[in-house]
């Protein structure tokens, strides 16, 4: 069984009156802190029924978050912040956008890209640049922004 601590975007300790289930660490009766739970209103592409996650790490791996449904027990993404893999976003969100997470400082958002794994080039990991999350830190709001155009800026850092 996986160790879990809690973080500011992460599991509760056990106060929490929510619980899930974890099916992809076999988890179960896992306490949810309140202050985790994102709802996506319109759901994630392919996904648009899943409106609820909650976002956490493993203790190991701050960089790397799980966003796990809370309305699918099965239906989990691995999620970073586009400068783990070098890239940096600069994108515009419509009058829309804003309304539907209520966001109205930009300083309240982040983003993060989902990662998957490409079946026909042997399980390479990759990220999904073109569609990356917004969240609303303050509303717990958050949605998927698909992109038409991508044009990222990468990142140099000396390793």
């Amino acid at each position: 069984m996986m160790n879990r601590r809690a973080c500011k975007a992460g599991l509760d300790d056990g106060n929490a009156a929510m619980k899930i289930d974890i099916a992809k660490f076999g988890l179960k009766d896992v306490p949810v802190n309140p202050d985790t739970v994102f709802s996506f209103p319109r759901g994630l592409v392919g996904f648009e029924d899943a409106r609820r996650f909650t976002l956490f790490h493993e203790e190991d791996r701050p960089t790397v978050f799980w966003l796990q449904s809370l309305d699918d027990p099965q239906l989990a993404f691995s999620v970073v912040p586009p400068e783990a893999i070098d890239i940096e976003y600069e994108m515009e969100l419509s009058e829309e956008d804003c309304a539907l997470i209520e966001l109205r400082d930009p300083a309240e958002a982040a983003v993060v890209v989902i990662l998957y794994r490409e079946a026909a080039d042997e399980g390479r990991v990759a990220a999904s640049t073109r569609s990356p999350l917004v969240l609303n830190l303050r509303a717990r709001l958050g949605m998927q922004k698909v992109l038409r155009e991508f044009h990222p800026t990468l990142l140099c850092r000396a390793r």
